[in-house]
């Protein structure tokens, strides 16, 4: 079948205009500035309603702040995809002198501009005990934690709680990932709805 010069000519102009906009959003650059991750025990909340000899437990909190910036800025002020992918290194209860290398990837959408923002995991008190062995002291358990920030697939920052970042790639007879006990996002745990403004927004689509 021959296609008419006017049809050829369309198709062409449109396949130029998809390469041109395709290059324009891979023109806009992205600046990522981290702190290094802190973790704290944080007991489960009490709501005001606590069961009859409830004690609230222990949870472990790791938690980093970001800023995220975009040139040439977008008029809405917010970056639409931002994943920040979690690396906790925590005592191998099994082996004495190991460590379990638990992950977690985060997808935050609608993050502000120029902000402090955070990004969040947790591990359970279920978890922590499962490591420990009690119901208390999750923060000791921890050896290292790092993350990774990723925009559209590309690394624009990293950072360790000691140590330089990276060191979750790196193969250790000492270190060996691990599912055993599961890393949790804010809206997986029993702090979904508090402090929201404080956190970056969290998407379940897969980045």
């Amino acid at each position: 079948m021959r296609i008419s010069r006017n049809i050829l000519l369309k198709i062409i102009s449109c396949a130029v205009v998809g390469v041109i906009s395709h290059s324009a959003a891979n023109a806009q650059s992205f600046k990522v500035e981290g702190d290094k991750p802190n973790f704290e025990d944080i007991s489960s909340p009490d709501l005001g309603e606590s069961k009859s000899g409830f004690k609230p437990k222990e949870w472990l909190e790791i938690e980093a702040k970001l800023k995220v910036d975009m040139s040439p800025a977008p008029k809405s002020k917010t970056a639409d995809r931002v994943l920040v992918k979690w690396y906790v290194a925590v005592e191998n209860p099994d082996k004495q002198g190991t460590y379990l290398l638990l992950t977690k990837d985060v997808t935050h959408v609608n993050i502000p501009l120029g902000e402090d923002v955070f990004s969040s995991v947790y591990l359970s008190p279920s978890s922590v005990r499962r490591i420990t062995g009690g119901d208390r002291a999750g923060k000791s358990m921890v050896y290292m934690v790092g993350y990774e920030v990723l925009v559209n697939g590309v690394k624009v920052a990293d950072k360790s709680s000691k140590g330089d970042p990276g060191w979750w790639n790196t193969s250790s007879s000492k270190i060996s990932r691990s599912e055993a006990v599961p890393l949790l996002d804010k809206s997986e745990s029993a702090f979904a709805h508090m402090w929201w403004d404080r956190y970056a927004e969290i998407s379940k689509e897969k980045f």
